[in-house]
């Protein structure tokens, strides 16, 4: 054993040792500089944030991150003598932010940050400005998010959904209403698990006694790669599957595996963007399966110049004027921000419900098309789901 041990130990010296050494073209041996020791991101008190990365060799390095304030277009990053890039943006407001780095044209996740948030086809770094009273990981009872695979008999493969459960539920006792929420495009089930913050907003929204328990079930609404180029090809064949997938595959999987309430009255549906959309293509022609409806930044896309025929309103139009399916809907409820390139498209599918006797409630709040506003939406919309104050049976 002693032998063995001393084995190891020689080895073990022999790494370090090895470590600190390179080899030249000549063959001859030269100590290693270590490199310097990188933080980041580093967020301050004062609510700023400071990016870095270790690229001795670029030639231009600048910070991607189109959700921090006043970062739209990158920022340029400045070049330290010791070959570590920075720039210092903020203050900003609260909240979670998605970024990369863009080394001499290519982007990279920050190798320093173990935080990620997955989009459709790639990844993200992650950095949590704290101080939200929604947002922020507080000292309460926490739920759990599970990565569930399932098998969809409408896309014949496997796929992937989050599903948030609340603290309790893995007692075993008691059934729980179940709200569907979707992502954007571009985005993925990972999500609004993670720059969303879904769980953390569940968790104290109903440990404040402001929500009901309830599952969260938020699936993966692309069924391929996204490209905005292709004449909107790749999107509209992607709403159609994954609608077909939703009501054929997601929510008899819910049902099945999970203690969820049954009953229209007992399930909610929301989405932002392009979630949004598939939101109201699912629950219109389905207003016998929802009893509450959320839109984020979206609408109809496409109805203030809808040239196909028959127009989205003409295809719904016998769910649109069914007073019987209207019946135990408790709330359809719209938001989008003022600076946001679908507040016109957001109005005109409110008008056009209100148009058909659709009761809805519609906010425009400050901002544009940013994670900023999702979260404080989905602050707002969950304390209005499942209450017995908020029910309307002969609505």
């Amino acid at each position: 054993m002693k032998n063995k041990m001393k084995q190891i130990s020689v080895i073990t010296g022999a790494m370090l040792m090895t470590s600190a050494m390179i080899y030249t073209a000549s063959g001859q041996q030269t100590e290693q500089t270590a490199p310097p020791q990188v933080t980041s991101p580093e967020v301050s008190a004062d609510r700023t944030i400071t990016f870095r990365i270790f690229a001795p060799g670029a030639e231009a390095v600048r910070l991607n991150g189109g959700d921090i304030p006043g970062n739209s277009r990158g920022a340029e990053m400045s070049k330290k003598e010791n070959g570590v890039w920075e720039v210092k943006l903020g203050p900003v407001q609260p909240g979670a932010y998605r970024y990369t780095f863009d080394v001499d044209g290519v982007s990279v996740v920050d190798p320093r940050n173990t935080s990620i948030s997955e989009s459709n086809e790639n990844v993200w770094s992650l950095v949590y400005v704290p101080g939200s009273d929604t947002a922020d990981v507080k000292e309460v009872p926490h739920g759990a998010i599970a990565e569930v695979t399932y098998y969809s008999e409408s896309l014949q493969r496997f796929r992937r959904m989050h599903i948030y459960t609340p603290t309790g539920y893995e007692s075993g006792n008691g059934d729980y209403p179940v709200f569907y929420l979707l992502h954007g495009a571009s985005d993925s089930d990972d999500s609004w698990s993670t720059v969303g913050r879904a769980g953390f907003i569940m968790d104290n929204l109903i440990a404040a006694g402001k929500a009901e328990p309830m599952m969260v079930v938020m699936p993966a609404g692309h069924t391929g790669p996204f490209r905005f180029g292709d004449g909107g090809a790749s999107f509209r064949s992607s709403m159609t599957e994954f609608q077909e997938d939703f009501l054929n595959d997601i929510m008899p999987y819910v049902e099945k595996h999970y203690r969820v309430l049954p009953g229209k009255k007992h399930r909610a549906i929301a989405g932002l963007s392009m979630g949004g959309a598939q939101t109201l293509n699912i629950a219109i022609p389905n207003l016998d399966k929802f009893a509450y409806i959320g839109v984020f930044s979206s609408g109809i896309f496409g109805i203030n110049n809808e040239d196909s025929s028959p127009s989205w309103e003409e295809q719904h139009k016998a769910a649109l004027d069914d007073s019987d399916l209207k019946k135990g809907l408790n709330l359809v409820w719209f938001a989008t921000g003022k600076e946001d390139f679908l507040i016109d498209t957001s109005r005109a599918t409110v008008d056009m419900l209100k148009e058909h006797g659709f009761d809805v409630s519609f906010k425009e709040s400050p901002g544009g098309h940013t994670w900023i506003n999702w979260r404080n939406y989905l602050s707002e919309f969950a304390p209005l789901l499942f209450s017995k104050k908020s029910e309307n049976p002969g609505k």
